[in-house]
């Protein structure tokens, strides 16, 4: 990989592309937008576009946008067959295995870096502008705010203010939605991986930090926001808390499993004896994600799932 750095790095130094360079293409002159890395600008409307932060792909292509390059492996199963299957748009591997040579060749005018790929900006930026307005834990007003900015960011850049606004305008109705339908019932965040159910409170709670609910398991004592992890959670630990809900995000349902065999979430629920008197389990009060919500994480998949949240929890009375 280093090698592939650096024969694209020569490449790109012939041609001034250190992600300071001038902007190349069609695009509309430039625009300065806020991102993780302070105020850049960026070449506004731009025609060659690699889209590497899978947060934004939903946004762009509710923009209109046909990237250049994007990393397939992440693309969601349903939705992006256009992108997956058109051959013109080159695949730049994963943020695991990133295929700098493959994002080079696309010329790129600028790059949608950040979350999984924020590793690797200073390489991107080698081949072209990159940008991160990616939504982050860290960002002021947390993650699912931060979710408004890479909008209303995205917006600007591409010229579709007012497409942004009618997203953001969803995100908070639903929001809302959900804050208002929610009593201070518990709830345990569960996420389905390698076929077991471990605590995703580090993963999911950003979806309740606005909600009137009590977490059962916090995010305390885990290091990062992964899913990855195997901390030996027991059920019978939470059979013992008892929550009134769970919130499953199944993880093997996005990617497959990666080598294991896959089990449906549900069935690992409805199928775990030590949950047969709780009340989730009882009254049949467990909210299950979309199914590639591993995957997509931006702001209609939180406009999804506070939509359900709001639904189930008014339903329930």
């Amino acid at each position: 990989m280093t090698s592939t750095v650096l024969c694209a790095g020569m490449v790109l130094s012939a041609c001034g592309g250190s992600g300071e360079s001038s902007d190349s293409g069609k695009s509309e002159g430039n625009v300065t937008v806020a991102t993780a890395k302070g105020n850049l600008e960026v070449p506004r409307k731009p025609d060659r576009v690699a889209a590497l932060d899978n947060t934004s792909f939903a946004t762009l292509k509710a923009f209109g946008v046909k990237p250049v390059a994007v990393p397939k492996a992440l693309l969601p199963k349903e939705g992006f067959d256009d992108w997956r299957n058109d051959s013109s748009i080159k695949d730049v591997g994963t943020h695991r295995e990133p295929k700098f040579e493959a994002l080079n060749a696309a010329e790129p005018n600028l790059i949608i870096g950040g979350y999984r790929f924020t590793d690797h900006h200073a390489k991107l930026a080698k081949i072209a502008k990159t940008v991160d307005v990616a939504p982050s834990d860290e960002a002021k007003g947390g993650y699912v705010n931060s979710l408004r900015t890479q909008t209303e960011a995205l917006g600007k850049i591409f010229g579709k203010e007012n497409k942004a606004k009618e997203i953001v305008a969803a995100l908070d109705k639903a929001r809302t939605s959900a804050v208002d339908a929610t009593k201070g019932e518990s709830v345990f965040l569960a996420v389905a991986s390698a076929g077991k159910v471990d605590n995703g409170a580090s993963r999911i709670g950003r979806l309740t930090e606005p909600l009137k609910l009590k977490n059962v398991l916090s995010s305390e004592g885990e290091d990062s926001t992964s899913v990855h992890d195997n901390s030996g959670l027991a059920p019978e630990t939470i059979a013992q808390r008892n929550p009134d809900w769970m919130i499953m995000l199944d993880r093997d349902a996005a990617t497959g499993g990666e080598g294991t065999e896959l089990v449906a979430a549900k069935k690992i629920v409805e199928g775990m004896e030590a949950w047969d008197k709780t009340t989730f389990r009882q009254k049949n009060q467990v909210i299950y994600l979309a199914s590639d919500f591993y995957l997509t994480e931006g702001v209609q998949a939180y406009t999804d799932a506070f939509d359900q949240v709001a639904t189930a929890f008014t339903a329930a009375g």
